[in-house]
């Protein structure tokens, strides 16, 4: 592992997420690692399940990086970058996996990792720890259908990934990501994030409970929220929700 990482592994957890919690509250030093073999609990964005069977990557991964909550968010795309980074070094054609706003990433349009992140504020609005749950799906996938099915690094022709060389390829990605952020703030996250992005510059609709949005998807903001440039000529931010993209109907 990186420098000053400390590793805590185990064989089975309720959740990555729920163990690398309770240790940011007790005190857990920044860049402790949870890795376990096999979730029970393991969630996704909104409290979906995340299908987590032995064979796939599962590790939270605990910062203080002493910010704003806002600008927390952008460690969300370091982290999709990271797990890009880690995902190409197995597959032949690099330009097949693209980041998928606000969380996943994809290859071939096939969803092989999704990203969560829970964070703590302390006292005048800053972050006090957050926790950054990966979860990549190396030998198995669920069966999820839809515009997005699911994929793994086994199905994408990249046969048996060790779990455990999975793990010290991301991390070693992810500390290259968190240093470019800590050196240079969002704008070479914002930048490399871009670069691969899915669907950017076609159309996009944004499912929400306010109904559901439609526009030309051009980017991100600098608090990782989605631009959409409405049929009028206008724009429109977005920081949560689901979106597809290509024209609706």
């Amino acid at each position: 592992l990186p420098q000053n990482y400390r590793l805590v592994e185990l064989d089975e957890i309720g959740s990555t997420n729920d163990e690398a919690k309770r240790l940011a509250i007790s005190g857990a030093e920044e860049v402790t690692l949870v890795w376990a073999q096999c979730q029970v609990a393991g969630r996704g964005r909104r409290g979906r399940e995340w299908t987590s069977e032995r064979g796939n990557l599962f590790t939270s991964i605990i910062l203080r990086p002493d910010c704003a909550p806002l600008q927390a968010v952008q460690l969300t795309f370091a982290a999709a970058l990271a797990v890009r980074d880690m995902v190409v070094l197995h597959i032949a054609d690099g330009d097949r996996v693209a980041c998928k706003w606000p969380n996943d990433v994809l290859v071939r349009g096939r969803k092989i990792s999704g990203i969560l992140l829970e964070s703590s504020t302390a006292g005048k609005g800053r972050v006090d720890w957050l926790v950054l749950g990966v979860g990549v799906n190396l030998r198995h996938h669920p069966g999820i259908g839809g515009r997005h099915p699911s994929t793994s690094l086994f199905e994408e022709d990249s046969g048996v990934v060790d779990v455990a060389v999975a793990l010290e390829e991301f991390t070693h990605a992810f500390d290259r990501r968190w240093r470019d952020w800590r050196e240079g703030g969002f704008q070479p996250i914002h930048k490399a994030w871009l670069a691969h992005a899915y669907g950017l510059g076609e159309m996009a609709s944004i499912n929400l409970e306010s109904g559901v949005h439609e526009g030309r998807f051009i980017g991100i903001d600098e608090s990782g929220a989605l631009r959409l440039e409405t049929s009028g000529g206008g724009e429109r931010l977005f920081s949560a929700g689901d979106v597809t993209f290509g024209k609706s109907g």
